[in-house]
């Protein structure tokens, strides 16, 4: 059975994030504002959406 995996796309800008949420943001694969990656579905970076989650759109992939 394939992993689940998440869809995570940047709504908003980096700009105005502390230096600790910006750096989460970049680990996540975002760099730029509407841009889109794809990640397993692990405790890992569940706990990375948590920190961030008022940036980010979160879906699940087909």
């Amino acid at each position: 059975m394939p992993a689940r995996r998440l869809k995570l796309t940047l709504t908003r800008s980096i700009i105005g994030l502390s230096p600790r949420q910006e750096a989460t943001v970049k680990a996540l694969g975002l760099r730029h504002m509407n841009r889109s990656v794809v990640h397993d579905d692990t405790p890992t970076i569940r706990g990375m959406i948590a920190k961030v989650p008022h940036v980010l759109r979160v879906s699940h992939e087909a």
